[in-house]
């Protein structure tokens, strides 16, 4: 038996809906379309048109660039509850990354033709519409400056909680994604998060399952992320200045 989803209860839960008339979601929901993906199906490509806005009913997505030597740059995990391909979807332009299915999801779709004149005609659309792309914004500077400022652990660790926060539905906070994926997130081999996780899982922080892992201890995690942030602020800081 196929599995059902109330499109406007999830269109309505999500930030970028929650505020706007019930009207104009009535709307969206009226044209959107659900599809069931499965793992390792290719949404789109970096470079190919983009006409269709993505809200992930369940399952997960990965959002990526690839590089000329085979490997990949992830830049986002998308959980269930979540929406993507805003960018291209807005200016009508060629898609700036790869979408992949990392685990079977089913997919509300929502394309162009029928979103824009809804933004047209509803400027608190538009205003949502810029607030998403924002938080992209704000989330891509963070990456990158963790990239140039912070190590390993930090990295890894508030990658982890941020996924954890975004997917957790119980007391344990289970991630489906490879420890390959891990790694293309925070800018390392994939050897070197296994080496990290391993020692985190001594711990009892974490607990390593085959294609994924679950979040034991989160503030352990947690307290990893704050202190090498200090630690990292203060080897920058001048040393004739106050604190």
């Amino acid at each position: 038996m196929s599995q059902q989803f109330d499109k406007r209860a999830v269109l309505a839960a999500h930030p970028f809906f929650r505020g706007v008339r019930p009207t104009i979601v009535d709307s969206v929901v009226s044209h959107a379309v659900i599809r069931k993906v499965k793992t390792g199906a290719v949404l789109f490509r970096k470079g190919d048109p983009g006409t269709t806005l993505y809200v992930v009913l369940s399952g997960a997505v990965r959002i990526s660039a690839p590089s000329r030597q085979g490997q990949d740059a992830i830049f986002n995990l998308i959980p269930s509850g979540e929406i993507f391909g805003e960018i291209a979807l807005l200016d009508g332009g060629a898609r700036t990354a790869d979408a992949v299915i990392i685990e079977d999801s089913n997919l509300m779709l929502i394309e162009r033709r029928d979103f824009v004149p809804l933004v047209r005609d509803n400027p608190e659309l538009a205003m949502k519409l810029v607030e998403i792309v924002c938080a992209r914004l704000r989330k891509t500077t963070e990456q990158v400056e963790d990239l140039m400022f912070h190590g390993l652990p930090t990295r890894l660790a508030k990658t982890l909680l941020q996924l954890s926060k975004r997917t957790a539905s119980g007391a344990d906070a289970k991630l489906r994604l490879t420890q390959r994926d891990l790694g293309q997130a925070v800018g390392v081999s994939r050897e070197s998060v296994n080496k990290l996780l391993r020692d985190w899982q001594r711990r009892k922080w974490l607990k390593l399952e085959r294609g994924a892992l679950i979040i034991l201890a989160p503030m352990a995690l947690a307290g990893v992320a704050s202190d090498e942030r200090e630690q990292s602020v203060d080897a920058k800081r001048p040393r004739n200045l106050p604190s």
